[in-house]
């Protein structure tokens, strides 16, 4: 009995509560038996107890320590060591550490000093290059082929070249000070000095031995100074924003802030776009306050100018201060990324991938189609735009306006971009930029057509169908714009999700070899070789309308044929996701039943050899008083 008592006190087994006497003798004799180990029987007698047995445990129970709770224990566990000091949570200021605030803020005010400048430069070279005297729009195809892409082709081997050479920190300002020089110079020197510069007669020899339909490649020689801000400003929105800033801001952010604060760096360049839209009206409309003889787009253009530069060095500033400030704090280290391996195509590899499947057709059709088409409109409504506005003063202000319109429709665009998405789906989303370029293109080459028998009707509303096809050519240049980032890209992108792993690989590179480049120069090609046959734009107008008809009904063909592919794909992906979630789910629970069966399992097996040890211990003691009454006998 005594050891059994033992055996379920360690155990912690509930036993019937036990007699005070007997209690009091029990503890009595552990305390005795502590106390003198070789107490004799005969001392346990005066206790008036029976004969005692030695006190065993069972041999099958381990004598195990107490474990304490384990609230307890995981509070220890968590408690710091007396030694350790207790660990430093970052501070944050509206809900965002400060450590990444310092980061964000200065990446977002130089990315809007950088796009402010980009609209101001933007504008201005338009201004410069069609206005000027000798040229029109029919320069801007040439010019952005045989002039444009050569000196930024040539640009960026040199920018590879001098990567290998300088330090990160070096390449930014060796790269964005000429900028920054070329823009305050051309402002303040070479526009003043533009008719001595400009080699006004040899140009006009040309064009008289050549004829007026080489107008836009004499022009080039013609105001080669202006061509030259022109190509200076399209670089600015190339090297300085894509290679400059986001490669910047790709070295110090994280991923993770990269998810966060990227989508606002896109509103705000909205932002950017509305007020810098406003400061180019403004300085615009100088001229109405000068006096006579003034020439006023000089004064604008250094004020403009001088914007710039300043903007420039603000830029300059905001890198150097986030250089020396938080990336040369150990606390905000630079984010070291591995570089991925693309796959490089090559042109024969790229048109055999777009040959081979009908779905990478479809989406190859879909990149060519919108870069001809904004080619093709845009040159021919710029053309129609000095005809209404053949002031340069007036032409900016304008251009100021279509700024900001641009910057408001494309900041509501990307707000309901991801509800049409979400609500109508692919196809219709797909759809919208397609069907509205060509309602608006219909309009826009019909004013410019058969405009004269509605001459009567717009002169009810204060308008001449030529200004009508401005306005309606500003609408589908403004939209076209702010559906490339709403609409037009993300439905791009979502293409891909289905194909599977090489397809999406190598399609999407063949797409980046093939059909980016055909679809920005195909629109200046097909109308340099309309400019040549025809004599002039004017004149190519009817054949431009059509070929932009093909090319929107072939877009929108393609767009169905692509939504009738990706829509099972993507139900098919999005079952395969379901189902694989299920499946996740079950064997979790299915890993718990098993834990749980097997807890149980032990529990009674313990609970069994608990028992049977029990028994065991018992079982001596219930024989001995047998046997010594038995010797007593």
């Amino acid at each position: 009995m005594e050891s059994g008592l033992v055996a379920s006190h360690r155990l912690r087994l509930p036993l019937p509560l036990p007699s005070a006497a007997a209690y009091h003798n029990h503890h009595h004799l552990l305390r005795l038996r502590l106390r003198h180990p070789l107490a004799t029987p005969a001392a346990a007698a005066r206790l008036h107890l029976p004969h005692p047995t030695p006190l065993r445990l069972p041999a099958a129970l381990p004598l195990r320590p107490c474990l304490p709770p384990l609230r307890a224990s995981a509070a220890g566990a968590a408690a710091p060591a007396p030694g350790d000091a207790p660990p430093s949570s970052s501070p944050k200021f509206l809900g965002v550490e400060t450590r990444t605030l310092k980061k964000i803020v200065p990446l977002g005010l130089m990315f809007f000093c950088i796009l402010f400048n980009y609209t101001i430069l933007r504008d201005t070279k338009d201004v410069l290059v069609v206005t000027a005297k000798g040229s029109s729009a029919e320069i801007i195809p040439f010019l952005k082929t045989w002039v444009n892409l050569p000196m930024a082709i040539g640009f960026m081997l040199l920018y590879t070249k001098l990567a290998d050479v300088l330090s990160k920190e070096a390449l930014f300002y060796v790269v964005i000070f000429p900028f920054i020089a070329f823009f305050g110079a051309f402002a303040y020197v070479l526009y003043p000095m533009r008719d001595a510069i400009h080699p006004t007669a040899l140009a006009d020899r040309l064009l008289a031995s050549l004829g007026p339909s080489f107008l836009g490649p004499v022009a080039i020689l013609r105001v080669w100074s202006f061509c030259l801000f022109y190509v200076m400003a399209e670089l600015w929105g190339s090297v300085v924003i894509s290679v400059l800033f986001w490669g910047f801001a790709n070295q110090i952010t994280t991923v993770e802030e990269a998810k966060e604060f990227y989508p606002l760096f896109g509103l705000g360049a909205n932002v950017a776009l509305i007020f810098s839209g406003r400061t180019v009206k403004y300085f615009s409309n100088m001229r109405k306050n000068l006096g006579p003889g003034v020439d006023g787009w000089a004064i604008s253009l250094k004020a403009m100018m001088s914007i710039v530069v300043v903007l420039g060095f603000v830029i300059a500033g905001i890198y150097w201060g986030v250089n020396k400030f938080v990336i040369g704090n150990s606390a905000v280290p630079r984010v070291e990324r591995k570089k991925k391996d693309k796959p490089k195509l090559s042109l024969g590899e790229s048109l055999k991938v777009l040959l081979s499947s009908r779905y990478v057709r479809d989406l190859a059709t879909l990149v060519v189609a919108y870069g001809i088409s904004i080619n093709l409109v845009e040159v021919t409504w710029k053309s129609k735009l000095k005809a209404q506005f053949p002031s340069p003063n007036e032409y900016s202000s304008f251009m100021g306006d279509f700024s900001t319109a641009t910057g408001i429709a494309t900041f509501t665009m990307m707000l309901l971009g991801r509800v049409i998405l979400r609500k109508f789906g692919w196809g219709v989303a797909a759809t919208i930029t397609p069907a509205v370029l060509l309602l608006t293109g219909v309009g826009f080459f019909s004013l410019i057509l058969f405009g004269e028998p509605l001459t009567p009707l717009m002169t009810k509303f204060g308008m001449t169908p030529l200004l009508a096809a401005v306005y309606v050519g500003a609408m589908q240049n403004i939209f076209s714009k702010s559906a490339k980032y709403s609409l037009f890209d993300p439905c791009k992108e979502m293409a891909y999700i289905p194909l599977d792993e090489d397809m999406k690989v190598k399609g999407k590179a063949a797409i980046d070899v093939v059909c980016n480049p055909l679809g920005k120069s195909g629109g200046a090609l097909i109308q340099q070789f309309m400019i040549l046959s025809f004599g002039s734009l004017a004149n190519s107008t009817p054949y431009l309308g059509g070929i932009l008809l093909v090319i929107v009904l072939a877009w929108l063909g393609a767009v169905r044929s692509l939504d009738s592919q990706f829509s099972p794909l993507a139900k098919q992906e999005l079952e395969r996701e379901k189902m694989l979630k299920a499946k996740t789910v079950e064997t979790t629970a299915q890993v718990v039943g098993t834990g749980n069966d097997s807890l149980q399992e032990t529990i009674a097996s313990e609970n069994s050899t608990n028992g049977s040890a029990i028994k065991q211990s018992q079982e001596p003691e219930s024989t001995a008083p047998e046997k010594s009454g038995q010797q007593s006998q």
